[in-house]
């Protein structure tokens, strides 16, 4: 770990691909499966479409192998595919994905067969000592277990029935979101038409919650050109959605999942600081719980508000992945839990709530408070750069001001949950965080317009780069 960087950040080990050897690779699922999986007599494995993930998926079945195991390869599949697999099997998974960083960065996810690891886990891991071979076979990939990709396209036709997209013309921004294909499907199977935009073979790494200023334009131009309902796409590993309306407009990922849950008529909400306030200023649910920012961190408080018999737990992400912590109904079906970030729930929920409303999907936020949110980073900033920058500001109130937003009125309350989240008396929001993946400091801005909430993201980033 100290040798080559590949460290476990918000969610799962990531790090450069020239970082992730083989051996790296090796040793860490040696020590998940001391450390969590030494009772699983096999272990489901897949992976993203970057061009590295298979030659570290063999990395990884070579460990899983030697420890006299099984892997059981279900091939490039969404990471919410492989977890609800896992969880079906009632066994552990691993999953080789960098998610929305560049391609020449990479990553490992690990599951127990309840869901993703903890960070409790995540400690364990990273503490255990294994041993290492002299050297490496890397064995062949065999064909895909076609099971676990049905599993997850039944889930979903199943549970939301034939024909209820009927009359909906659907574009997918397939680029090389691993779920380009299953997502396609499903869309059809509902009765949705379909237009495939965007497929391409080289990796395209989809951020959610900082959209590339040419994702922005060309989902315009996409609009202009086609006429479709909604524009869906996902990032690489399928766990974030991202949802334009009829104008080619992406909506942010935190209101995504705000209307996600008033769909699933959720009873308490899990998100992070980070999330829009429209959360608790809708009056939509009875509880809404704020975490650190990170997947492990709102499963750790589903999970506590489910052991309280607590129904109708969903959580989401500013990123728009959505979370079920306990099963949902509609029209007298159920689906179960999935304590792990799902894009195809969300792009299926919001289209259905178009459906029902018998609106546009520009419209389906015309009914919440008006606020907004914007974000974007830094990139190239290394992490303890980001912190001491961070700590500085913590003990400077003029210097903090200043950097986070110029002229603006006193500083109302300050939240040190995860980053700095600074809330004027004018209900202006400004939030900076290292990023926990990457190199990078993100920028997090809520205010009563767009265009301010805008407008501070960029000067407040601009003033964090001069500072630094």
């Amino acid at each position: 770990m100290d040798r080559t960087g590949v460290r476990f950040g918000t969610s799962g080990i990531r790090g450069p691909v020239v970082q992730m050897t083989d051996e790296t690779c090796y040793a860490y699922v040696m020590a998940f499966m001391q450390a969590i999986a030494s009772d699983a007599d096999k272990v489901i494995l897949g992976h993203d479409l970057r061009p590295s993930s298979p030659r570290i998926a063999a990395a990884c079945a070579a460990a899983i192998k030697d420890t006299g195991r099984e892997p059981l390869y279900v091939g490039s599949l969404p990471t919410p595919a492989v977890a609800c697999f896992a969880s079906w099997m009632q066994a552990p998974a691993i999953v080789i994905t960098g998610s929305h960083i560049p391609y020449d960065r990479n990553g490992i996810k690990f599951y127990r067969a309840e869901g993703e690891i903890s960070k409790a886990d995540e400690e364990a891991i990273s503490a255990a000592t294994v041993d290492l071979p002299d050297s490496i076979a890397l064995p062949a990939l065999p064909e895909a277990f076609p099971l676990a990709r049905q599993a997850y396209v039944r889930r979903y036709v199943d549970f939301f029935g034939a024909g209820t997209l009927s009359g909906l013309t659907v574009a997918v921004y397939e680029h090389s979101s691993v779920a380009r294909d299953i997502l396609r499907e499903v869309l059809q199977a509902l009765d949705a038409k379909v237009v495939s935009l965007g497929r391409t073979d080289v990796f395209v790494p989809i951020d959610t919650e900082a959209v590339r200023a040419e994702d922005v334009e060309q989902a315009r131009a996409w609009a202009s050109e086609h006429r479709f309902d909604a524009l869906v796409s996902t990032d690489g590993d399928a766990d974030r959605p991202l949802i334009a309306d009829e104008k080619g407009s992406w909506l942010r990922g935190d209101i995504v999942g705000l209307l996600c849950a008033q769909f699933l008529k959720a009873q308490v909400v899990v998100t992070p600081v980070s999330s829009n306030t429209a959360a608790e200023r809708s009056g939509s649910f009875m509880k809404v719980l704020r975490t650190r920012i990170g997947s492990p961190y709102v499963i750790e408080a589903m999970t506590a508000a489910v052991a309280k018999g607590q129904a109708g737990v969903v959580g989401y992400e500013a990123n728009g992945g959505l979370l079920l912590g306990s099963a949902v109904g509609r029209h007298g079906k159920a689906l179960s839990a999935l304590p792990t970030r799902d894009a195809l729930l969300p792009i299926l929920s919001l289209l259905c709530l178009m459906k029902e409303n018998n609106c546009r999907m520009s419209e389906l936020t015309r009914d919440l408070p008006r606020r907004f949110t914007a974000s974007d980073r830094l990139q190239n900033i290394p992490p303890e750069k980001s912190r001491a920058f961070i700590d500085s500001l913590k003990n400077d109130a003029g210097l903090l001001a200043k950097v986070c937003a110029a002229g603006a009125d006193s500083i109302l309350h300050i939240d040190e949950t995860d980053g700095l989240r600074v809330t004027f008396a004018s209900q202006l929001i400004v939030h900076l965080r290292p990023s926990g993946n990457a190199p990078e400091l993100r920028c997090y801005t809520e205010a009563d317009s767009m265009e301010q909430a805008t407008s501070v993201c960029e000067s407040c980033l601009k003033n964090v780069l001069a500072a630094l």
